[in-house]
C-alpha cells in the first residue's frame, strides 16, 4: 500500500518509523510519502493560508497550493511500484482528516486497506478551502467529536490502524482478529503472569487448559464487556442465536 500525506508538518510523521508501522515500511509492505504544500506556494514568502471570505476568527488553508501537490502526486511515479506506473486518480482514494468527516470506524480501516494509494489531507488553522473539498475529496473523516490543532495526529491514527490490517504486519493474525471494534464487539479480558497479583486471582477457567471453556468465557466476556460500555455496538452486528441467549443471560444476572 502507498500513503501520500499531505501536511504543514511532515515533521510530525516520524513516530511511524516505529513499532508495526516502522516495520511495515521496512518489509515494504507500506510506503509513506510525505508531502509540504508550502512547497508549491508562487509568491516569495511561501504563503499557505489566507482570510476567510465574509469574515470571522482564524485563517484558512489555500486551494492553490493543496491543489498543486496533489496534481504534483498524480505526476510523479511512487518511488514503491514494482512496476515503473504513474499514480493515477483511478486507483487511489484522497481523505480529508477533519472534525466535520464521518467518524471512523474499525470497518472503514478494513474498506481502506483495498485501496492501492491514499491520499490524506491535513488540514490546519481552520480548515481548507470549501472548493477543494469539492473538487478533489472522496471522503472526509473524524477520530471523534472534539477538535485538534491539525489533521496530522487524526491521520497517524488511521494509518496505524490500517497498517494492523495489512497482511504480514502483525506476527500473529489472531491477535488482529481478537481486537476490540474487529467484529464489532469490545475485547475480553487479558491476564498474564503471576496468577495471583495483591490477593487478585486470574479466572479459574483460564488456568484449567479446556479451549473450550476459555473460548466459551472469552466470547461471553466480549459480550459482557460491549453490552456494559458500548451497548451501541450491538445495534450493528448480526447476533448468532447463541450470542443472543448469552445476552438476554446476562441481562437478567
Amino acid at each position: 500500500m502507498i500513503i501520500d500525506v499531505i501536511s504543514l508538518m511532515p515533521e510530525m510523521f516520524s513516530a511511524l518509523n516505529y513499532g508495526i508501522t516502522g516495520r511495515a515500511i521496512q518489509n515494504q509492505l507500506l510506503t509513506l510519502n510525505l508531502n509540504n504544500p508550502r512547497d508549491f506556494t508562487r509568491d516569495k514568502h511561501r504563503t499557505v493560508d489566507d482570510t476567510p471570505y465574509g469574515g470571522g476568527p482564524g485563517m484558512l488553508m489555500k486551494y492553490q497550493p493543496l491543489k498543486d501537490c496533489l496534481d504534483d502526486i498524480y505526476n510523479h511515479k511512487s518511488i514503491a511500484q514494482a512496476k515503473e506506473e504513474r499514480t493515477s486518480r483511478n486507483n487511489s482514494k484522497v481523505i480529508y482528516l477533519s472534525p466535520q468527516g464521518k467518524r471512523l470506524q474499525q470497518s472503514d480501516l478494513k474498506k481502506l486497506t483495498g485501496w492501492e494509494h491514499l491520499v490524506l489531507i491535513c488540514g490546519r488553522y481552520e480548515g481548507i478551502d470549501e472548493r477543494l473539498i469539492q473538487q478533489e475529496v472522496d471522503e472526509e473523516y473524524s477520530i471523534g467529536d472534539y477538535v485538534l490543532s491539525g489533521g496530522e495526529l487524526a491521520a497517524m491514527i488511521l494509518i496505524d490502524g490500517m497498517t494492523r490490517l495489512l497482511p504480514g504486519a502483525v506476527g500473529d493474525n489472531e491477535s488482529v482478529v481478537n481486537d476490540s471494534f474487529y467484529d464489532n464487539l469490545l475485547d475480553y479480558p487479558h491476564y498474564t503472569r503471576p496468577a495471583e497479583v495483591d490477593g487478585h486471582k486470574v479466572p479459574e477457567v483460564l488456568l484449567s487448559g479446556n479451549h473450550e471453556k476459555i473460548n466459551q468465557w472469552r466470547q461471553e466476556q466480549s459480550l459482557l464487556r460491549t453490552l456494559q460500555r458500548r451497548p451501541d455496538l450491538l445495534d450493528d452486528k448480526n447476533l448468532s442465536h447463541e450470542q443472543l441467549e448469552i445476552i438476554a443471560r446476562l441481562k437478567n444476572e
